[in-house]
């Protein structure tokens, strides 16, 4: 018996050390892997694409344009009947994307902010289908989209630093997945058509409810086509440690894309949701009218961090909103890179005594840019909170513009709020405005606005240039200390990217 039981003891041993050879291997192999992938990601981006001074490098991949699915441009009610016939809907949902498409035809053009005469719904082809359908498996997403994603460093993103990972390529999602152990607490993420699916009742009850159709003219344009997208469901008391990440990719010429981003924290939860946008450079207009609905409870937390870098041929109009409860957080970080025009104003509208909002961004409006961002607090219950942080850099005759509301109502007695916005010019050629909006319904209020715009101080260059620093390099470092505030709210890896970003377009203007 002894003998059986040494020999057991002995093949058990075998068997663990054979299975922990097997995980040493495998994770071999993927350090391997993902070191290819850095150095393969990092040639790219030597490789020089000059499009308007600017070197995008990866981001300006362009893939064949193969598609299932092409519907013929244009907007009207057929083509609103025939997307939602596509994703075999729901009667309630295809009812509220008619009653949007009413909506845009009533609605015109703001007439504030950037001039959008040239863009023309009869020119955008409002829904693309790629060539695959959604993979929970990175290797069975198709090549030639799989190594654009790998190029972005999705993959390697998803297997060192986040819990969940969303692709969308044009109108449809095409990978999707997140970790175990995050679903074993109750963690739903999944892409929105999904969401319509399996929690229809959810998706009813919270669907339009935040960020509503009558809006603005693009608001109700995206309820009207609006594919693909995340939905996230944290449950109370859950905390969600890691990241997770969807990211958005563009491919097709003179397309539209108008994913909606769903997320619900409930009561005493936490998350941390990331958004990446990026697309290649056409001669042809692109547009982009995402929509964001955001919902935090009572005492729960959500830091929603975007980066986006559209190619200079985007009309990027995208709506972002969240309702904050009783002692809830909403923490904003935003960078606002690329893009022909921008119309970007996150908003916070703060519902529950002693909830916060803040907002941290930065935007970089190189030659022919013009980006209008900025950030929207409403303060509906007494003794809320919000700061609003943003920094603007413009060179190259770009145009940088801050747009912000801050607003009180009359029973939200002891709010206090602070805004300090500040705009650096990298030439004479270059502008930045600022152009705040401020509505005290009552006289109970802690306010502050600050807001500074200038140029490079010349001192400033030639103390550095007296250390040693050349002129390009004293106005790098220069540029990088003013966005700092920025950078050190983002994780490690994603402040590198942005770091990396505004080198590139420091690379066109001073290089």
């Amino acid at each position: 018996m002894s003998n059986l039981i040494s020999n057991l003891t002995s093949d058990q041993n075998v068997k663990q050390q054979d299975t922990k050879r097997i995980l040493a291997k495998k994770a071999a192999e993927r350090e391997v892997l993902k070191e290819n992938r850095r150095k393969e990601r990092a040639e790219k981006l030597k490789e020089r694409t000059y499009v308007e001074e600017f070197d995008r490098g990866v981001y300006d991949i362009k893939n064949p344009n193969t598609y299932e699915i092409m519907l013929k441009k244009g907007l009207n009610e057929e083509i609103v009947r025939e997307i939602s016939s596509i994703k075999n809907e729901p009667d309630w949902m295809l009812e509220k994307r008619l009653a949007a498409l009413k909506i845009y035809h009533k609605l015109k053009n703001p007439n504030w902010g950037p001039d959008l005469s040239e863009l023309n719904m009869d020119e955008i082809a409002t829904y693309i289908r790629p060539k695959a359908q959604m993979e929970s498996n990175w290797q069975e997403v198709p090549d030639e989209i799989r190594r654009t994603f790998e190029l972005l460093g999705i993959p390697e993103a998803e297997l060192d630093y986040l819990s969940g990972v969303g692709a969308q390529y044009d109108s449809e999602v095409v990978y999707h997945n997140m970790k175990d152990y995050l679903a074993l607490q109750g963690v739903v993420y999944t892409d929105f058509e999904s969401a319509v699916e399996q929690y229809p009742e959810i998706i009813q009850e919270y669907f339009g409810t935040c960020l509503k159709p009558n809006l603005h003219r693009y608001s109700a344009l995206h309820y009207a086509v609006w594919s693909g997208g995340s939905y996230v469901y944290v449950p109370e008391g859950v905390h969600v440690d890691i990241p997770l990440q969807s990211y958005f990719r563009m491919n097709a010429p003179g397309a539209g894309q108008f994913e909606h981003t769903l997320i619900i924290v409930e009561k005493g939860g936490s998350l941390h949701f990331i958004e990446g946008c990026s697309a290649p450079r056409y001669n042809t207009i692109n547009l982009h009218a995402g929509g964001v609905e955001l919902f935090v409870k009572e005492g729960a937390k959500l830091r929603y961090s975007t980066i986006e870098n559209w190619s200079r041929n985007m009309y990027n109009l995208n709506s972002k909103r969240a309702i904050v409860e009783k002692d809830g957080v909403i923490e904003w970080i935003s960078g606002s890179f690329g893009s022909r025009v921008s119309m970007l104003y996150p908003a916070s509208i703060l519902i529950g005594e002693g909830a916060r909002s803040e907002f941290t961004g930065i935007t970089f409006a190189g030659a022919g840019q013009t980006l209008d961002t900025g950030a929207q607090v409403v303060h509906k219950a007494p003794h809320t909170y919000s700061t609003v942080e943003t920094k603007s850099i413009s060179k190259g005759g770009g145009k940088a513009i801050y747009r912000s509301l801050v607003q009180v109502d009359e029973g939200a007695y002891g709010c206090k709020s602070n805004t300090d916005c500040q705009s650096l010019m990298l030439d004479a050629q270059s502008r930045g405005d600022t152009i705040p909006t401020i509505i005290l319904k009552n006289d109970d209020v802690d306010f502050g606005h600050e807001a500074k715009i200038g140029r490079i101080d010349d001192q400033a260059i030639f103390y550095l240039m007296s250390r040693g620093l050349s002129e390009e390099d004293a106005k790098a470092m220069i540029v990088r200390g003013f966005a700092e505030p920025v950078a050190k709210e983002l994780p490690l890896e994603y402040a590198v990217e942005m770091n990396e970003l505004i080198n590139l377009e420091l690379k066109g203007a001073i290089g």
